[in-house]
């Protein structure tokens, strides 16, 4: 029987298994290493994502950012270097965070992987990756901050009517209670 000593890659884990290198069938499917691969590698963008310091070097970037951007059809010249801003930035951040977790880690092959396996990743993480990649995306991202900032956020206390079931005049109308 032999040690060996595989990375599951779980932020870094290290998990020494022993497997019967003499038996034709390994009990360990290798589709299944690498969704467990997979599973662990976006449960650290989240760690890294929802940490104070990507949340902060994201938070000062689009404060600095957001008035340039406006919800017209036309973009301007100027978004293009923000984008690329943007994403040197928070992308190098978040690619450095997950080699120093993660041996090996690279994140061409992990956006490859990503756009395979999109369905398994929570919204919040998928939108967040689609940012650095889909411009589209990040516009949005900017055009909603903004609104937000400037109190334009979606309100819907305009759409609630508040109707009550009991009619009018039943002997249940009354502002009391029976219990």
């Amino acid at each position: 029987m032999d040690i060996q000593e595989r990375n599951v890659h779980r932020c870094g884990e290290r998990v020494v298994e022993m497997v019967d290198m003499e038996e034709e069938n390994f009990a360990v499917s290798s589709s299944s290493d690498a969704d467990a691969a997979f599973d662990a590698v976006v449960g650290c963008i989240e760690d890294v994502i929802m940490g104070e310091e990507f949340q902060q070097l994201q938070q000062s970037f689009m404060v600095k950012h957001y008035l340039e951007f406006d919800d017209s059809d036309e973009n301007k010249l100027s978004y293009t270097t923000i984008f690329n801003e943007y994403v040197d930035l928070l992308e190098k951040h978040l690619e450095q965070q997950l080699m120093e977790r993660i041996p090996g880690f690279n994140m061409n092959t992990f956006i490859e992987l990503l756009m395979q396996h999109k369905e398994e990743v929570p919204e919040d993480i998928f939108d967040m990756l689609l940012t650095f990649t889909d411009f589209v995306a990040f516009k949005d991202m900017f055009v909603e901050y903004r609104a937000e900032k400037e109190g334009r956020g979606l309100d819907l206390s305009q759409g609630l009517v508040v109707t009550s079931l009991i009619p009018v005049g039943s002997k249940h109308s009354g502002s009391t209670v029976s219990q």
